[in-house]
């Protein structure tokens, strides 16, 4: 099956590395469009050898952005466009429907109690999101946690399923050079004991907090290391030097080497307000790293060693910090519970199993797209390159006027979000 990845943007972020990772299993064809900021995820995956094409969009509400996506969706002959993100989702859902798309589905990955991925839960933002959500077929959720909040916040259950992100266990493991170079770039010594705090650096993450509880145990053999980018960099840097920590907090910016900077740690905090899933504690688990976290729905149900829950309050974090330092480091293994549960290959297997679920139903979307995949398999078996569909039937009758009338509401809806700001 041919397979179009829609996403909002490609710099490092959770979901980018997740779609990277997918996009490494799937046993389907697949392209990647990115509405804009095609950073250096995008050219992993190009390295990796998936197309990767940037809409360029130059601000959030870009009504010609919708209809460009919607022509490449339609001359690509796509089987499947799978959207990941709130802005991918808004152009990307009913873009590929009015395409004819046979399989429109989406991933919702940052859906808080309060914020969607750093956005406000607006009236407004809550409407568009439903509103093209009537053109997906199906919307998977990371956790159970989120097709919670989606279901209160009003899609349907039936149009709800459950598949975990992935974790790419190979691209995690301990690396002792890995742990050794990292230390030395970073004027670590070899003996002592690095608290880790991985990812965006944004209000969600509290680092402050984590940095103010870590601080009574710091000191000339005990660092913070921070690892990310973001808006609150200053601010950061601000709560070290009020805690009197400055010497012993590092901030080492964005990196991609993931594995050599887990095992570069003997323990990792996360400390966020919320979380949808929490990637980044589990590749931790995987790297058989200690973990303190205070939310990680992920780990609901699920039996692990290594990670602790903890309170998300300066005296409760600091205490477990305090408690986990006095022990010292542990032995490096792996946990197994994250590999057995989280594996990128199982969960890719997963997503691709639901593509050819949801293309099996009989629609007239469907229905085109059996006849495209026979028609691919004749052509290669006879050495061709290639049909034109240009004069495929389109739906008849009923299935025509509800076109028509699904078109203008996609249309409306596209107008619609041409009003909404950046909380939008």
């Amino acid at each position: 099956m041919k397979v179009l990845h829609v996403i909002t943007g490609l710099g490092v972020g959770g979901a980018e590395l997740q779609l990277r990772a997918v996009l490494g299993q799937t046993r389907h064809d697949a392209d990647v469009i990115t509405l804009y900021n095609p950073g250096p995820v995008a050219e992993m995956i190009r390295a990796d050898g998936t197309a990767v094409r940037s809409l360029g969009m130059r601000r959030n509400t870009q009504l010609s952005a919708f209809l460009r996506l919607r022509r490449i969706i339609r001359a690509g002959r796509y089987d499947v466009v799978h959207s990941h993100l709130y802005r991918s989702q808004i152009y990307g859902r009913p873009a590929a429907w009015l395409a004819g798309t046979p399989v429109v589905l989406s991933t919702e990955h940052s859906i808080g109690e309060t914020h969607l991925e750093r956005r406000r839960m607006t009236l407004p933002v809550r409407a568009l999101y439903l509103g093209t959500e009537l053109f997906s077929d199906m919307t998977i959720a990371v956790s159970g946690t989120v097709a919670e909040r989606l279901i209160n916040w009003g899609v349907r259950a039936r149009k709800l399923t459950v598949i975990p992100n992935g974790v790419d266990t190979e691209r995690v493991t301990f690396d002792p050079a890995g742990r050794e170079r990292v230390r030395v770039e970073l004027g670590i010594g070899a003996e002592d004991y690095v608290i880790a705090l991985l990812g965006r650096l944004d209000q969600n993450k509290r680092f402050d907090l984590a940095i103010e509880a870590a601080a009574p145990s710091l000191g000339s053999s005990v660092k913070i290391v921070v690892v990310g980018g973001g808006a609150e960099l200053s601010h950061l840097e601000q709560t070290a030097q009020r805690c009197g920590v400055t010497n012993n907090v590092i901030f080492a910016g964005e990196r991609h080497d993931v594995a050599a900077v887990l095992s570069a740690a003997d323990l990792l905090v996360a400390s966020s307000r919320q979380e949808t899933f929490g990637l980044c504690v589990l590749e931790a688990l995987a790297n058989g790293l200690a973990v303190l976290y205070t939310t990680c729905p992920a780990l609901a149900g699920i039996d692990v060693q290594l990670a602790s829950p903890v309170p998300a309050t300066v005296s409760g974090l600091g205490a477990a910090i305090g408690a986990a330092v006095s022990a010292g480091r542990g032995e490096r293994k792996p946990e197994q519970a994250v590999t057995d549960e989280f594996g990128i290959a199982a969960v890719t297997a997963r997503i691709d199993d639901l593509y050819e679920r949801l293309a099996d139903r009989v629609t007239w979307r469907t229905i085109a797209t059996r006849r495209r995949l026979a028609a691919r398999k004749r052509m290669a078996a006879a050495g061709q390159p290639g049909v034109n569909w240009a004069g495929l039937p389109g739906p008849a009758g009923a299935e025509r006027r509800r076109l028509a009338h699904r078109s203008g509401a996609a249309h409306a809806l596209a107008s619609a979000a041409t009003t909404v700001g950046e909380d939008g």
